[in-house]
Formats: structure tokens, sequence, C-alpha cells
């Protein structure tokens, strides 16, 4: 009696160990694997494995929070189920081959904290519902092919630290709205097809210490910082100038 009592709790302990995450989760993470050419990643997922197991992925109380699958070989189009990995910190997609456009299911993510999706294929604009992602502190788009204005919704992340959509094909000017965004310490939008004038001083960001805004089409050329001082007391319209102190 007391080895069946043993092999059962064994059997309980073992089956919380590898607990699974909700079926809409899961149902996501098959997703974006067959959506993405998941056979040909180089750290390809086995389907049939614990979650736990599979590469990138981190789960805590039976929840995704960390999906990491840079460099990886992605190719194909970002799911709209993306957006159903709902308890989601992390999400670095950057460094790959991914194609179309970001789904805007992309909104329903408000935990996420950081978010990399640079150095791929993608197109069209950047979709309004990045409004919704209240709790976002890195949100990195750069070297894609990336079009439409910078949405004016962008306001709303209030904790946004780190803004880099460098090299793509963004268009119009650069709203005034990123007025509110006071906790930046990088605002990287050079390499974009961007007009009109900066409407704004530097000394609106207390915290900014990188700022790129060269090769653009704007009136004229303005200051980048690159990793320097606070540059508060700058002044954008005394030309082009670069520092580097690291």
């Amino acid at each position: 009696m007391k080895t069946i009592k043993l092999s059962l709790l064994c059997l309980f302990v073992t089956a919380m160990s590898f607990a699974s995450v909700t079926t809409s989760e899961k149902a996501a993470l098959v997703a974006l694997y067959n959506s993405t050419n998941g056979s040909q990643w180089t750290h390809a997922w086995d389907l049939s494995s614990p979650i736990e197991s599979w590469y990138g992925v981190t789960i805590k109380n039976n929840q995704v929070v960390n999906l990491s699958l840079e460099f990886n070989n992605l190719q194909g189009i970002l799911p709209q189920e993306l957006g159903d990995l709902v308890y989601l910190k992390h999400l670095n997609f950057g460094l790959n081959k991914l194609t179309g456009s970001i789904p805007s299911t992309i909104g329903k993510l408000n935990r996420l904290e950081t978010l990399n999706l640079s150095m791929n294929i993608l197109e069209g604009s950047i979709p309004t519902t990045i409004s919704d992602l209240s709790s976002l502190q890195i949100l990195e788009l750069g070297s894609n092919k990336l079009t439409g204005t910078i949405p004016t919704e962008i306001s709303a992340l209030s904790n946004l630290v780190k803004l880099s959509l460098i090299d793509n094909k963004i268009s119009g000017e650069i709203p005034t709205e990123i007025m509110a965004l006071t906790q930046l310490e990088e605002i990287v939008l050079a390499n974009n097809e961007l007009t009109g004038d900066i409407p704004f001083q530097l000394s609106y960001f207390p915290k900014l210490k990188t700022f790129m805004v060269s090769d653009n089409k704007l009136n004229q050329e303005y200051i980048s910082v690159i990793n320097g001082n606070n540059p508060n007391m700058m002044d954008l319209n005394s030309g082009s100038v670069i520092t580097d102190n690291d």
C-alpha cells in the first residue's frame, strides 16, 4: 500500500513539475512555429515535448513570460495568435527573416516590457494598438521596411525608455505627442523619410542620452547625441553635431 501511495505521489509531483500553460498560449506558440517555418529554425521545437523544454520559452507559474528567439532563422509572418500570449513580459524576435506586417493583436500584450522586432523584413505601418502596451519600456523596430507615420498614440507609452525606429521608410513629421514620454533615454529615428522640424527641445527629456535623427528629409540638420552626457542644455538648431563620451 505504501508503495502505491509513493508511486501516486511521484506521479503527482511529476505532473506538477510539467504543468501546462493555457490552451490558448500553447496554440499561439504552435501558430508561431507553423507560420515562421519552425522546422527550419536554428533551434527548432519538438512540439511533442513539454513546452518548458522549448528553446527561448520561459514559463513562470504556468504562464509564458519570455519569448527570446533572436537570430533563430524565423521566416514568414507573425500570426494574429501572438496576441494570446497575454502574460509575456519580454519578446525578442530580432535578427530573423520575418515578413508581412506587425499584427494589430500585439496590443493585447499589456504586460510587455520589451518588444524587439529589429533587423527583419517587416512592412506596413506601426499598428496604433501599440498604445495599449502600457508597461512597455523598450521598443525596437529598427532595420525593417516599415512605412507610414509614427502613430500619435505612442504618447500612451509613459514608461518607455528606448524608442528605436532606425533604418525604415517611416515618413511624415515627428509627432509632438512624443513629448509625453519623459522617461526616454534613447530616441533613435535616423535613416527614415521624416519631414518637417523637431517639435521639441531636448530639455523635455531629462534622462535622454542618445538622440539620432540624421539621414531623413527634415528641414535642417540636427544634433545627434550618442551615449553622451545629458544633452538638455544643447540647442537643437545649432547644426549637426555628434558626440560620443564612451
